[in-house]
């Protein structure tokens, strides 16, 4: 057992303190983007990167295999004429407080503008967040305008049903110090689970204490916007929003085991309302399939749920998760409000979710949250039942006085920080 730990910490501190003096410093927090500095992640000029990792999170592997089979060349750089977002959004006080954003860069979906002249230096820079404008479709929103609950007002929904929005992917780009901060403990150690525990997969981690930027390979978040998204950070407009982690079975396919497509759906509903009230609606869709699990596992944990005697129960529902994962769930929603604070957030007049974990850290971060709309009873399909009966019985979610939150005309005008 000594010899093992002995080797472990050979290869950990085996370049300790090695720099580069060619690396551009980044100064996280900064307001002046050039004094704060680009996050330089390609591969074009090795010897000029001051970030781990590299763009595209979980796809650049798909990147290297297209390298690597000769179907992309490596010196590639992308042209991004009229690329730029169609809607300006930010900069807010909250992409220079030092510890708001420590999982994107505020500064990602303007890199083409506000690094222009390292770009015609030779700085091979790429965004890191894109925005853009669609339409979306949803055969329930058809139904919701059926029933009159949404109307056809030919601006934000049309008249085939469709909807306008504007959208934003946003990959991860994590300032390590602050992520350290906003989980308790220290970077080092932060620095040495993500090498051990992904095989060693980037020892930089290790190796480069001068690279304090890591592009994780993870999935990224998507942003869709109801109204007029420069209006989201003016909390004179009301705002609601569903933050939303991925579940591919039920978002997409439609699987009626657990109400994460209800959900979805009601959270969409209610930002088309609130947009079409002169507000603004958000849906925030982060890439966490399976409480951040997998889907392999939550496959598992299903068939383990539904073989055990006595069938199905609210009783073993995180139990059994525990038995195939080790832990209910590792979606540790710490970082989460990052894109909110990114949108310039200060308030939520309305937050469709039921959770807690959600909730407290949205709160925690500085954001008001004033009404927390649970889901219909309603739109829980049958065989989500035992994951709602579940879920209250382990206090997932707050009391249910709470979830009802205040009248929402009684808070208008109200101080942020009341």
């Amino acid at each position: 057992m000594e010899k093992q730990q002995a080797i472990t910490h050979v290869i950990l501190t085996s370049h300790p303190n090695q720099k580069f003096k060619q690396v551009l410093p980044i100064h996280w927090g900064v307001e002046n983007p050039l004094e704060r500095g680009p996050v330089v992640a390609t591969l074009t000029n090795p010897h000029l990167r001051n970030a781990i990792g590299t763009h595209s999170g979980s796809y650049s592997v798909y990147r290297a295999l297209a390298t690597a089979a000769g179907h992309l060349p490596r010196d590639f750089r992308p042209d991004l004429t009229n690329t730029s977002p169609p809607v300006a959004l930010g900069p807010y006080p909250s992409w220079w407080k030092n510890d708001a954003i420590v999982s994107i860069d505020p500064w990602g979906a303007v890199v083409s503008e506000v690094f222009q002249q390292h770009l015609r230096d030779g700085l091979d820079i790429r965004p890191t967040i894109a925005i853009t404008k669609a339409h979306i479709y949803l055969p329930e929103l058809k139904e919701a305008i059926e029933e009159g609950r949404i109307e056809v007002d030919g601006e934000v929904v049309g008249e085939n049903y469709d909807v306008s929005v504007t959208k934003a992917a946003v990959e991860p780009v994590w300032y390590l110090p602050g992520v350290a901060k906003r989980y308790g403990i220290s970077e080092g150690d932060l620095r040495k689970g993500l090498f051990q525990d992904t095989g060693g997969m980037f020892p930089e981690l290790i190796t480069r204490e001068d690279l304090k930027v890591f592009l994780p390979p993870i999935g990224g978040t998507t942003i869709y916007f109801f109204g007029d998204p420069q209006k989201v950070a003016d909390p004179k407009y009301e705002l609601t929003v569903r933050v939303h982690d991925e579940c591919n079975g039920s978002d997409v396919f439609g699987s009626d085991i657990c109400t994460c497509r209800p959900y979805l759906v009601h959270g969409v509903e209610e930002a088309i309302r609130t947009a079409q009230k002169g507000g603004n609606g958000l849906i925030v869709y982060f890439r966490k399939e399976g409480r951040a699990l997998g889907e392999v596992t939550k496959f598992l944990v299903y068939n383990a749920r539904k073989r055990q005697v006595g069938g199905d129960s609210a009783a073993t529902y995180f139990y059994r998760t525990e038995c195939v994962a080790g832990v209910q769930d590792m979606r540790f929603q710490e970082l989460m409000p990052d894109v909110l604070h990114w949108l310039g957030i200060q308030r939520i007049d309305n937050f469709i979710s039921m959770s807690d974990m959600k909730f407290e850290a949205i709160r925690d971060s500085g954001i008001q949250v004033v009404n927390r709309v649970p889901i219909p009873e309603d739109r829980i399909p049958q065989d989500a039942k035992v994951e709602m009966e579940a879920k209250k019985a382990a206090g997932y979610f707050a009391p249910e006085g709470h979830l009802k939150g205040e009248n929402l005309e009684k808070v208008k005008g109200r101080g942020l920080d009341e």
